[in-house]
Order: C-alpha cells, then structure tokens, then sequence
C-alpha cells in the first residue's frame, strides 16, 4: 500500500513539472515572437528611410531627369475648401397624397351603366355608375302605397272619432266607445309615421344605386364592367381608383440602420431621371415602425405639381445625413494604401523645380468621386490626379 502511495505521489510530481515545463515554453515562444516583430518594423523603418534618402539623391543626381522629354507628366487640381454633402441614396417612388377608392353607399350591385373609363378627369359629385335599382324601386312603390293606405285609414278614423265625441257631447253612447275611436286615430298616426319612415328609407336605398365620387381627379383604375357586381373591392384590388396629382409626394423604404439619421425636416433631393429633373424638399414623414420582412422604414417628401410627374414614376431619393461647409475634398482614385496609411502626392515648387511630394492624410466621408480630407491637406495644394501611379517622394514632374 505504501508503494502506490509512493507510485502516485511521483507521478503528480512529474505532470506538474512538465505542465510548469510547457507553460514557460510557451511564454518564452511568445516573448520571442513579440521580439522578432518589434525588430521587423525597426528594419522596417530603417529602410524607409533609406529608400526616401536614396529617392532624394537620385532625383539630385539624375541629371537627365532635367531635360523635359524625361519627366513625368502628371495633371494636378488645386485644392479649395468647399462644401461637402453626404448623401443616403435611395431607390424610390412617385405617389399622390390624395387617393381615393370608390364604393357604393349601400351594399352594392350589378353594374348597369358605367359613365367613366380609365384616364377620365373625374369632378367631385359627379355620377360615375348605376347599379341595378329593379328590387328597391318596388320596395319604393310599396312603402308609398302603404303610406296612402294610412293616411285614408287615419282620415277615416278621425272622423269616426269626431262623430263619437259630438254623441258623447250629446249624451249618446257611451264612453268605452268615444276611447276606442280616440286610440284607433292615435295608432294609425303611429302608423302613418312609421310609414313615412319606411318610405324614406326606401327612397334612401334606391339613391345606392348611384354611385357618385367624393373627389376630384384622374380615374386611374376602373376593374369593373356591365353586368359585374360592384362593392368597390373586386379580385384585382379596387375596383375604382381616383387619383388627385395636385399633391405629389415620394415614398422610400430606408433601411433600419439609418434610422438614427433620417427624422422630420432633413433636407432630400428628389431625381427624376426619366424626366431629368431635380427637385429639393425635406423629409415630411419618417416612419417609427420596421418591416419585418424588409427590415426598412417609410420615409416621404412632399414634391410640388408637376404635370409631367405621374404617381408610381421611379425616382431617385438623397437624404441629406452629413454635411461640411469647410471642408478639403479629393478624387477618391487618387488616394494610395502603404504600411502606414493612406496617402497622396502634391506638386511642390522646391528650388526651381517641381517636384512630388507624399502626403499621409486622414479621410472621413466619401460621396460620388470625391472624398473628404481630414488632415493632411490644406487649401492651395496642388494634389496630383494623373500619373501619380509609380510616383515616388521627391520625384521630378512636368505638369500637363
């Protein structure tokens, strides 16, 4: 028993010495390697210098680099501080602020005349179809007839009453009867208003047949046809659509991770593309819900009136989210990539020649071609936009 004791004690001796072994294998193999990087980018650098000092002595060298015929031709733009604006471009669409669907007033019907078609200017009030009447002008004809079967009935009774009340005033008959010729006048006149009733409401429901439009515009859809059932919503949607374009507006889905960004009154530019035009506005309604589906918010400007402008026209919506009136701007295909950042070469005048110079810079937003210079770049430099491929710092340069 001693002897395992012993076996087992040797044994956690041994596993923890080789775990203590692995652990400073380990750290020294990192220490190294930290030790080899550190001393890549010290020779790094030292042959960035000496690649700079080389480029130097060549150009102040190379005689030949003097004659013009050996220059590099580059072309340069002047920097200018400008105003930079940042865009969200979005795809869009034309719609009407005023669409109306038009439905009958009671249940509907069959259709027996229809007095409009596609493309139509519609006016308000105006009488767009008629819908079979047949039933209710009877249902009409027979609440006037019962109304007229009343009143002669209640003309009748209250002269019967009359004549009851004189005997009774006389002292003829008896008093059951003058109450009973009281109650038959004053429930036939329940009666007769009842009637009156029932015959307004028939009159009421044969002015269903009708249909008239509440607006005033174009008729932009009519899916219905004599002879068909018209409710207003048939089995490709509305069945009448009026479509009033003297209020315009554009409709975009923004994505959700601008929502942050786009709210009520940012500046927007409307294009139209089909039409080539451009129109400002600002953001009228942004949306506070998310489509599960699309994962994007509504957003809409008002457009003023166009005639030429149609609703469902594409266009083209920019939403405003950055802007920066002082800012260094250049041709985003200038901009070059090293081990230390990014960087540009300006055309300098030093002694009489020109020369390029390199320029680490900062960038911020990039919008169409041109992007924002941070630091780096200040106004009145010439930066390089053509040949600066294969330009080295401090090279000679013949400007086009």
């Amino acid at each position: 028993m001693k002897n395992y004791i012993k076996l087992a004690c040797l044994l956690s001796v041994t596993i923890l010495a080789f775990t203590a072994c692995s652990s400073k294998k380990s750290d020294k193999g990192l220490e190294s390697k930290k030790q080899e990087l550190e001393k890549l980018k010290s020779d790094a650098d030292i042959l960035s210098q000496k690649i700079k000092a080389l480029e130097e002595e060549i150009t102040s060298l190379d005689s030949s680099a003097l004659s013009t015929g050996a220059l590099k031709l580059v072309a340069v733009e002047e920097l200018q501080v400008k105003n930079f604006t940042h865009y969200i471009d979005l795809q869009a669409r034309i719609d009407a602020e005023d669409i109306s669907y038009i439905a009958p007033r009671g249940m509907g019907g069959l259709v027996k005349s229809l007095l409009i078609k596609k493309g139509d200017f519609i006016k308000k009030g105006q009488l767009v179809a008629t819908l079979d009447d047949g039933v209710i002008k009877q249902n009409v004809k027979a609440a006037e007839q019962n109304l007229e079967v009343l009143n002669v009935q209640l003309e009748f009774a209250r002269n019967i009453y009359q004549r009851q009340r004189n005997l009774w005033n006389e002292g003829i008959g008896t008093e059951v009867q003058l109450l009973q010729a009281k109650n038959n006048v004053e429930t036939l006149e329940k009666n007769l208003l009842s009637a009156q009733e029932q015959v307004k409401v028939a009159e009421e429901q044969l002015k269903t047949t009708k249909v008239y439009s509440d607006v005033e515009g174009i008729a932009d859809e009519v899916n219905v046809r004599v002879g068909e059932t018209f409710t207003g919503i048939g089995a490709l949607g509305a069945q009448i659509k009026i479509v009033n374009t003297s209020k315009l507006k554009v409709v975009a889905d923004v994505p959700e991770n601008y929502l942050s960004k786009v709210k009520v009154g940012v500046p927007v530019v409307v294009n139209l593309p089909d039409l080539n035009k451009e129109i400002k506005s600002t953001i009228k309604i942004a949306g506070r819900s998310i489509n599960p589906n699309t994962r994007a918010f509504t957003a809409e400007a008002s457009i003023p009136y166009d005639a030429s402008i149609l609703p469902n026209q594409v266009a083209n919506l920019k939403i405003q989210d950055y802007v920066n009136n002082n800012a260094i701007t250049i041709p985003v295909n200038v901009v070059q990539t090293d081990e230390k950042g990014k960087y540009v070469f300006i055309a300098e005048n030093k002694n009489g020649k020109i020369i390029a110079s390199k320029k680490m810079i900062t960038v911020g937003e990039l919008y169409g071609t041109y992007i924002e210079v941070k630091t780096g770049l200040t106004a009145g430099q010439k930066v390089i936009t053509e040949g600066f491929q294969d330009l080295y710092d401090g090279q000679i340069v013949d400007i086009k």
